[in-house]
């Protein structure tokens, strides 16, 4: 008796072959439309996220102000947006969903305030408000060993987010270069948009932490964002920076 048509090694090949495929089509449409993970390079974001933390980014649900996102960094705040540092193999692992996105041109930080917002450093007791309203930060902070907490900011700020951008900061503010270092910038073509990351550079808010597995958490809006109220004013559409832009503070 002969072999069934499609049996023996060529259609086991086969077989294997469309499973391999169609993993991969549904590893890459999942890294496109759902989540995509992200290998954290520095410590801004400490201790929410430390350096070598593979963190998964979820792009189902939008962003709100407090979330902790990732963007391009289409500002140029690292200064060379297109270098890598990875092989050829390794970006097509990064597409299709293989391998953690560790490119040099995304950065990851907390949104403070979103387009409208009138944010301000500091008030009499050293906190930031939004809206006139004192946000209570010490749920993030970075803490020191010895457990003394970051400071809001070491200098003052004073500002309006413009329409389609926010203003973020990183959770380790002493060791983070985020919107306060960079508003004294204008960007060709632009209004003064140094500081501002745009809303359409968003890849999506951080949904749980993957690696280490000691570090395993989920994130969440912190409670206190929920006490800032909306804008009361229709959003500029250029920033207004009235403090702030000094970059040699940071």
């Amino acid at each position: 008796m002969g072999d069934e048509p499609g049996g023996g090694l060529g259609g086991f090949l086969k077989e294997v072959t469309i499973v391999v495929v169609g993993a991969l089509i549904a590893s890459t449409l999942l890294r496109l439309l759902l989540v995509q993970v992200f290998s954290i390079p520095s410590r801004s974001m400490e201790s929410t996220l430390n350096v070598g933390d593979r963190v998964a980014v979820q792009k189902v649900q939008p962003f709100q102000r407090g979330d902790v996102v990732v963007f391009r960094d289409d500002l140029e705040w690292l200064g060379n947006p297109d270098t890598f540092g990875q092989e050829p193999w390794q970006d097509v692992l990064v597409f299709i969903g293989l391998m953690p996105d560790a490119s040099a041109n995304h950065l990851v930080k907390r949104v403070i305030g979103v387009e409208g917002d009138h944010v301000v450093c500091c008030d009499a007791d050293n906190r930031i408000t939004v809206n006139g309203v004192a946000l209570d930060e010490t749920a993030y902070l970075y803490s020191e060993p010895g457990g003394l907490q970051d400071q809001p900011s070491t200098f003052p700020f004073d500002l309006v987010v413009p329409v389609g951008r926010i203003f973020v900061l990183g959770d380790h503010r002493s060791a983070s270069a985020d919107s306060r270092c960079h508003l004294d910038e204008r960007m060709l073509g632009t209004d003064h948009l140094g500081g501002f990351p745009s809303v359409e550079s968003v890849v999506g808010a951080a949904a749980f932490t993957l690696f280490p597995f000691d570090r395993w958490r989920g994130y969440s809006t912190p409670e206190a964002f929920a006490a800032l109220p909306a804008a009361s004013a229709p959003a500029p559409a250029a920033p207004v920076v009235t403090v702030g832009g000094d970059k040699n503070t940071c």
